[in-house]
């Protein structure tokens, strides 16, 4: 049996000391996800009409949840929505372009909706409801991250803070579009991970403790945390194609913690037992897995009639199949025809949109999306009154985050933290894959799923400047307060400067004087477009 101190080294490297009771930490999460969720919900129906990509996902959603699959829309379905009539379907199958899943949300927030009091079907506030409530949720899971990740209740809190005060976050939660839920299941994925890592090395603790040779250990139980993110990087995937480049990535970094954990328990020759009994069965988990969750989201398409591209493959079936293989067989060989045309879609994309926005530019807030403009709006008690949503992250969190991305590069390559080397992970899957496609359009929404992996290098960052005063006891009052200083100026930055944008970002009445005073840059404006 090892001796004792080996068990308290291990113990001490490998379980960390919760910062706070359980109960203490959801609250707080809680807490601060209901703030993001007023947020969003409070004049949720502004404007009250399908504006932006609204008129293809709302509408996309409402003909899921009617038939089963998207579906063409008569010329003025927009405003006959507008005026509460749903009649808009043609009965024809519609192509589409992103996997269903966060349409299926949208259609189910809208259901949802429809169940209050207030409520109704097919309104703004109803085709809305779900990405609001996902913006709420991811608030949730970034601040139960942060928390483990950091060991700080206060560090997790103002994690979730900086998400729910960042502008970008805050638009797309009010939009139905689907970028809000590709975000969610990232974050909760690579939450689930995380989660794994830890229990996955309090078992090693207790085997050892239990007099269990771990040097020589092999399969330690189910990974049931793992098996989760599996479950919502399918759902991501399921939501939009980007979510792959996480996958990737994420899947790769769960087999090297394990790699790491089984060298720190003292096994020799590791790799076999790694590869046999971690890496293949990590596959299974989050690839495998992931692959049966997005062709489950195709549900809708595969088992009805009607669908775009549905009949393809009809009588295409070997004669040996029986009926229900053989139709499954043709239902799936139509389904591979219609991402073939997909793909064809996707990789022949070109605009001229004003609003375009290169990858280089979205960490400096180069070119924001104008949602929505209305200059001849009413209410603002002047004769020129103007509404707009301007999805723009809000400035300080995406100018504080490049120097937070050089702390933990710098931190990572010095000591090997691997909290560290995960936000980089996730920050690089979320940007440099884009980087590889130039001449595609892209928008600074996009960079949504990589926002809470640039928060979390924030509030390591923070951590860092407020604990580094714990090896010189003679200055660590100082250091501390310091450290206190700069994470207050921070949050308070935060705060100032997405109530300064809010009126711009939530379709809020204003004089236009004033609203030109709140976009510094005429590109923030009128875009590439020029004036």
């Amino acid at each position: 049996m090892p001796p004792p101190s080996r068990f308290a080294s291990l113990r001490s490297r490998f379980l960390p000391a919760d910062p706070v009771p359980l109960w203490l930490g959801w609250l707080a999460a809680v807490v601060v996800a209901g703030f993001a969720g007023a947020l969003r919900l409070v004049g949720l129906g502004e404007p009250a009409r399908i504006y932006f990509d609204e008129t293809y996902y709302a509408k996309d959603a409402y003909g899921l949840w009617s038939h089963g699959h998207e579906h063409q829309t008569v010329e003025n379905a927009d405003e006959l929505l507008a005026q509460g009539q749903q009649e808009i379907f043609t009965g024809t199958g519609d192509f589409v372009v992103h996997p269903p899943m966060g349409k299926w949300l949208i259609a189910l927030g809208d259901w949802l909706w429809s169940l209050f009091p207030f409520g109704s079907a097919m309104t703004p506030e109803g085709w809305r409801f779900a990405a609001a409530l996902a913006g709420m949720i991811s608030v949730l899971v970034l601040v139960r991250l942060a928390t483990r990740l950091t060991r700080s209740l206060l560090l997790g809190s103002a994690a979730g803070l900086l998400l729910a005060l960042d502008g970008l976050h805050f638009t797309l939660s009010r939009i139905a579009m689907v970028d809000i839920f590709l975000t969610l299941f990232v974050l909760a994925g690579f939450a689930c991970l995380v989660i794994d890592r830890d229990k996955t090395r309090e078992r090693w603790v207790r085997l050892a403790e239990a007099g269990v040779d771990v040097t020589t250990a092999g399969w330690i139980g189910m990974r049931w945390w793992r098996l989760a993110a599996g479950l919502c990087f399918g759902t991501a995937v399921g939501t939009k194609w980007s979510a792959l480049f996480f996958i990737a990535v994420f899947g790769l970094l769960t087999v090297a913690w394990d790699y790491g954990a089984r060298r720190s328990v003292g096994q020799r020759r590791a790799f076999l037992r790694w590869f046999g009994i971690d890496a293949v069965p990590a596959f299974v988990q989050t690839v495998v897995v992931a692959g049966l969750v997005y062709l489950v989201s195709w549900s809708g398409w595969l088992f009805t009639a009607g669908g775009y591209n549905r009949e393809h493959s009809a009588g295409t079936a070997p004669d040996w199949m029986p009926g229900f293989l053989a139709s499954s067989y043709e239902a799936l060989v139509g389904l591979a025809d219609y991402h073939r045309r997909m793909m064809e879609f996707h990789n022949g994309l070109t605009s001229d949109h004003s609003y375009i926005s290169a990858p280089w530019e979205w960490l400096v807030m180069r070119t924001p999306v104008m949602f929505h403009y209305d200059g001849e709006a009413v209410g603002c008690g002047t004769g020129n009154c103007v509404t707009s949503v301007v999805s723009i992250g809000t400035p300080i969190v995406w100018w504080i985050s490049l120097l937070a991305i050089a702390v933990m590069l710098a931190w990572w390559l010095t000591l090997r933290d691997w909290r560290a080397g995960a936000v980089l992970i996730g920050v690089a899957a979320g940007w440099l894959p884009w980087l590889a496609f130039p001449d595609r359009p892209t928008f600074l929404f996009y960079a949504l799923p990589m926002l809470p992996f640039l928060i979390l290098a924030i509030v390591l960052m923070l951590g860092l400047v407020m604990g580094a005063g714990e090896e010189s006891p003679r200055f660590a009052p100082y250091t501390r307060a310091l450290g206190g200083v700069v994470f207050g100026v921070v949050l308070l930055l935060v705060v100032a400067n997405f109530a300064y944008l809010y009126p711009v970002m939530s379709a809020y009445p204003m004089d236009e004087g004033l609203w030109r005073e709140r976009l510094w840059f005429d590109v923030w404006i009128y875009g590439n477009g020029g004036s």
